[in-house]
């Protein structure tokens, strides 16, 4: 069985066990069927599971850092006195393969204050990338390189 469905399973057994229908319940029932799974992981074969959840929640972590980076990279760059950007479109050819990766790839750069994701080439392997700052847009492509796409690629590797 899929260790993520016997974690629902486990979660939904709680609930039932406990009598609280309640997502606060659901919540606490999916992490206490989380830790339980996590015993006997190695005999259920579910090892795999646990590296992954974890690799999602540094992806996680790192969207956040990087959301509060960006913001306030742009905070400081707007309040300032004298507007000193060089705004401007790079070219980022990624090393991610599937359309949902290409696709987590653009929403996670997108989403971040200061870019903005034009266009996917129509061979699907470059990114046109706009950004408030684009003085040096080798740096920003050791960013997204370095932070988002490392990072889904170990996710889905």
């Amino acid at each position: 069985m899929n260790p993520f469905v016997a974690n629902l399973l486990l979660s939904l057994v709680w609930l039932v066990v406990t009598g609280t229908f309640s997502l606060g319940n659901l919540v606490f029932g999916f992490f206490l069927g989380a830790g339980s799974l996590f015993l006997i992981r190695e005999q259920i074969g579910a090892v795999s599971y646990f590296r992954r959840g974890r690799k999602i929640v540094s992806l996680v972590l790192f969207l956040i850092y990087d959301l509060a980076i960006s913001a306030w990279r742009v905070a400081r760059t707007v309040l300032s006195p004298r507007l000193d950007v060089r705004p401007g479109v790079f070219l980022y050819r990624h090393r991610v393969s599937s359309e949902f990766e290409i696709a987590l790839l653009s929403n996670l750069v997108g989403l971040t204050p200061g870019t903005l994701i034009l266009d996917i080439s129509d061979d699907e392997r470059t990114l046109f990338v706009h950004a408030l700052d684009c003085s040096d847009p080798n740096a920003r492509r050791r960013e997204i390189r370095d932070g988002f796409e490392r990072r889904i690629l170990e996710l889905f590797a």
